[in-house]
């Protein structure tokens, strides 16, 4: 793999490398198939509907997705202040992905947490 000189980073010139560390994180994804579902969703709503996520991180999450063009922002100038969320094109193409790895998640949960479990109590002998 050629390395990027200037930023020095693998990360930034490896499409995969790319576009899996803008979703390891916690709630991307979940953000995705919230406002997927909802089609136009208001800040204080995606709140309620993933109420264990701080404002703070629902925030920075939202102008992640924004930043890569998942997720289209749309102000409204009134009072008060109008903000929706809803995906872009980009963003629709993915939700059919993200399906697919939640099947599979939800058909192989317990083989995995039973690998874990074999795995720490290896571990700890």
């Amino acid at each position: 793999m050629k390395r990027n000189k200037e930023a020095n980073s693998i990360i930034e010139i490896c499409p995969v490398r790319n576009v899996v560390a803008r979703f390891g994180d916690k709630w991307s994804l979940l953000v995705l198939l919230v406002i997927d579902g909802e089609r136009v969703v208001r800040f204080n709503e995606l709140n309620r509907l993933i109420p264990d996520i701080s404002t703070r991180v629902l925030s920075t999450t939202l102008k992640t997705l924004e930043a890569d063009g998942l997720i289209d922002r749309r102000v409204y100038v009134q009072i008060p202040p109008k903000v929706e969320y809803r995906l872009t094109d980009t963003g629709r193409s993915l939700i059919p992905l993200i399906m697919q790895l939640t099947e599979w998640a939800q058909a192989n949960m317990k083989r995995v947490m039973a690998h874990r479990c074999e795995y720490e109590s290896r571990q700890a002998d």
